[in-house]
């Protein structure tokens, strides 16, 4: 085996970009790559999130600690995470949220002085960093003709009377300590299919029984030209490997009519930004994220090979 080489150029072409989506493809590589690109986007890409509250008032009818879950899950522009400190490998602070180089403080200050309900949304929250501020939701696409429907992500709604003070830290985390941290709505992939139509064999069939092939795929993968007559794949990608084709014509006496194979080394990536990060640099940030853990395999790798080399000198150079 000495010699051989495994290695591969994954090769990515953008289907379609937004600010909190994005569809590509992923090709000349295998699973094992793709899922762990997935579980990074998930779980190791770093983020900003409220991880310290201090109530000074609270008259609303939510208690503390809820209020606090609230604050937790609201996503924060998180653009410059990647450059931040986590707070644990922060020696510049003792942890009080007094630090540029691993927190962002926010402030709340709300009270109801009037018979109309007080909506506290995160657009109340004031932060010492306009870089890091809670996600706008709204946009020209929202359908809100009214400002005042554009406030933001409710935390509490407070009556005549009553009152919310707050303060509170936000720090840099990774989705696998906490879901508020995960940059991803939703990340999956699927093996692209490679569909196949016997066409000889389709010439035989009568138009009722090429019409119950095109119908019998939950999903619009097949139609039928109406000019030709002809069954004709329309949409590869709607394809969900549910296998209702291959058992229909399996039934209709015809098999190998219709073959579908997936592609091993190419996947369809959807990916769904929480709007900490635009999709795209969710992306780049996990690949950056994966190269950082490769490296650190290799370097694992280069100790253990010199330990074999040179036995205990290698360990004490080490200080084992």
């Amino acid at each position: 085996m000495d010699g051989a080489s495994y290695q591969r150029f994954p090769k990515v072409k953008i289907r379609e970009l937004k600010d909190d989506y994005a569809k590509f493809e992923l090709r000349e590589t295998d699973a094992s790559m793709a899922n762990a690109l997935r579980r990074v986007m998930i779980a190791e890409v770093p983020t900003i999130a409220i991880d310290l509250v201090e109530i000074e008032v609270n008259s609303s009818v939510l208690n503390d600690e809820f209020i606090a879950h609230r604050l937790g899950l609201i996503p924060l522009t998180s653009e410059r995470a990647m450059s931040m400190r986590f707070s644990r490998d922060c020696d510049a602070c003792d942890g009080d949220g007094q630090c540029e180089f691993c927190s962002v403080e926010f402030h709340l200050r709300a009270k109801c002085i009037n018979d109309q309900t007080l909506d506290v949304t995160s657009k109340d929250l004031y932060s010492s960093d306009h870089t890091v501020v809670p996600v706008d939701f709204s946009d020209a696409t929202s359908g809100f003709e009214n400002p005042e429907d554009q406030r933001g992500i409710t935390i509490v709604k407070l009556r005549k009377g009553q009152e919310l003070r707050l303060r509170a830290i936000a720090r840099k985390g990774i989705g696998k300590d906490h879901a508020k941290w995960s940059p991803a709505a939703t990340v999956t992939f699927m093996y692209e299919p490679e569909i196949h139509i016997n066409e000889e064999m389709m010439e035989m069939l009568s138009l009722e029984e090429k019409t119950s092939v095109v119908e019998s795929s939950p999903t619009k993968v097949f139609a039928l030209n109406p000019h030709t007559q002809q069954v004709e794949v329309v949409d590869p990608e709607a394809y969900t490997y549910d296998d209702e084709v291959l058992k229909k014509v399996e039934a209709m006496g015809k098999p190998g009519l219709v073959e579908i194979y997936a592609k091993e080394d190419s996947f369809i990536f959807t990916v769904e930004s929480t709007g900490a990060i635009k999709a795209s640099q969710l992306v780049i940030n996990a690949i950056d994220v994966l190269k950082q853990k490769l490296d650190a395999v290799r370097l694992l790798e280069d100790t253990v090979e010199a330990d074999d080399q040179f036995g205990e000198l290698g360990a004490h150079m080490r200080g084992g």
